[in-house]
């Protein structure tokens, strides 16, 4: 029996160092040549010794790139806007030293600013403080003798629940324009709620005040916001969620599964309990009985070929035209599929809806925090330890960057009472974008329900009745025989042709109808 007690610490010490250590890397993913004719991956070296998990990303005002990780460790990342060469790693000044030929520009460098807290999910910078938003609280630290270390913490919030499931990340924000910073909170296990406020969108307010503000929450992926300051979050598949989903987390609603809801008590700003949905319905149907049930903005539509199976960061792009076309979109990795998708929303009949296009494949992990900078610089890093991820690298830190050529794509698509108008990133070509067969669409929608995930159904065949050009050639205005509220319309482009006769780069589009406009 004794050697029986003293066997178990080891076999245990045994199993969490196989958990954490680092896993050989797999092939790793290589860049669509296609896509990389617009938009280019850099995948930085990182420091040996360290799996660099990186789970959230914040920039600080003097420009270095801080990373906040799985493993609970703040890095800051020097010049990683300019480097370009992997070059060869120097122990004594944490720089990747580049050849002789390199520029010195060329080089990144990193230096460990914190350890010791629970996977980083959130990182925000204000008035001197980097805030980390970890598994248990939100805390903020900085470096006050000088030496590029954290010296200094502070929590600011702890007041949500923790039980030690392996499922309780928590998410967070940087500020909003309220200056409130935003936490989601995962369920227990994936189906539950076993201490307080698990399932639910919080706000810390300046003075570290929690406010319950949304529920509904299931699997948060990531949270941010649009070019108003609107604010969202990323939800992903499973129980009472047929898809991963983009939510937009108006304060006071419920979000769709009910899990959390047993914590009203505990929120009388909120009001009262929401009735709880009915199993196997439609959510077109229970929002037509739940006043406080927002649908989601957009599915992510779910599976291989399609856009994600793990829906992560939402970056807004504030370039202004440094990384491309497509200022004021939003951008969504996908930690399991190894990507990008390009998001375009708009508000109909008061509720926020949109289309979801696949954008860049080929990052070489799970992309899980990122953050894209007013010139358009696009960091990305992410790990694959727990789900597995396409890109094939245990973890990576990567940059895109937009190589100045404009690829033809949908722009923007808008919802209209029979149909949609399409934009394009250059003028089609009249007789192939007004040809009705160079279309094609479906429409489908997922079973609201307790069950884990849903497959596609309830599918309509509609008919693409005309394709009218507009007269400068940007826009094609499509009319649909119908439309089905609720549901998401798929739509094809594989005849469509720009003027210069290019096929368009992703000819793929998935819309999300909670709302058919009047007019």
């Amino acid at each position: 029996m004794k050697a029986q007690r003293l066997l178990l610490p080891v076999l245990l010490g045994s199993i969490v160092s196989a958990i954490y250590a680092p896993r050989p890397a797999r092939a790793a993913a290589e860049p669509d040549p296609k896509e990389a004719e617009y938009y280019k991956i850099t995948t930085f070296p990182t420091p040996p010794g360290t799996a660099l998990e990186v789970s959230s990303v914040e920039f600080l005002p003097d420009g270095r790139v801080a990373m906040g990780t799985r493993r609970g460790e703040v890095w800051i990342a020097s010049n990683a806007q300019n480097a370009t060469t992997p070059g060869a790693w120097n122990k004594d000044t944490m720089i990747f030293e580049g050849d002789q030929a390199a520029p010195e520009n060329s080089h990144i460098r990193y230096q460990r600013f914190a350890e010791g807290q629970h996977e980083i999910l959130g990182l925000a910078w204000k008035d001197g403080w980097l805030y980390a938003t970890n598994r248990y609280e939100v805390l903020r630290m900085k470096s006050q003798s000088g030496s590029g270390k954290a010296d200094r913490f502070e929590t600011v919030c702890d007041k949500w629940g923790v039980s030690g499931d392996y499922h309780e990340y928590s998410f967070g924000s940087r500020f909003d324009k309220n200056g409130d910073l935003w936490v989601l909170c995962c369920l227990t296990g994936s189906f539950s709620s076993k201490t307080p406020f698990r399932g639910w969108a919080l706000r810390v307010k300046p003075d570290g005040t929690m406010v319950p503000t949304c529920s509904g929450v299931r699997s948060p992926g990531g949270v941010g916001f649009d070019a108003e300051g609107e604010v969202y979050y990323t939800d992903n598949q499973g129980p009472w969620h047929g898809a991963c989903t983009l939510q937009h987390l108006v304060p006071g609603s419920f979000q769709g599964h009910p899990g959390g809801n047993m914590w009203y008590d505990l929120a009388p700003n909120m009001g009262p309990r929401p009735q709880d949905p009915m199993d196997k319905s439609r959510m077109v149907t229970e929002r037509a009985k739940i006043k406080e049930l927002v649908p989601p903005a957009v599915y992510m539509v779910y599976g291989p070929g399609k856009i994600g199976n793990s829906s992560t960061a939402i970056i807004l792009d504030e370039s202004e035209g440094k990384f491309g076309p497509f200022q004021k979109q939003i951008f969504i990795p996908d930690q399991s599929h190894s990507n990008v998708s390009r998001v375009f929303l708009e508000t109909v009949n008061g509720v926020k809806q949109g289309v979801v296009f696949p954008f860049l494949t080929g990052l070489r992990s799970g992309p899980i925090g990122a953050r894209m900078g007013k010139d358009g610089k696009f960091f990305v890093g992410g790990s694959d330890r727990g789900w597995g991820a396409k890109g094939g690298q245990p973890f990576a830190f990567e940059r895109i960057d937009w190589t100045g050529k404009v690829p033809f794509e949908v722009h923007e698509m808008r919802a209209k009472p029979d149909g949609f108008e399409l934009t394009f990133t250059e003028p089609v070509d009249p007789a192939t974008a007004g040809n009705p067969a160079s279309y094609s669409a479906r429409e489908f929608t997922y079973i609201y329900q307790e069950k884990y995930g849903s497959p596609e159904v309830d599918d309509v065949l509609p008919k693409i009745e005309k394709a009218v050009v507009a007269g400068d050639g940007k826009s094609v205005r499509l009319h649909f025989d119908v439309l089905t509220k609720g549901h998401v319309h798929e739509l094809h482009l594989d005849g469509v042709r720009s003027a210069k006769g290019a096929s368009v780069l992703h000819p793929l589009a998935y819309y999300t109808l909670n709302e058919i406009p009047v007019k």
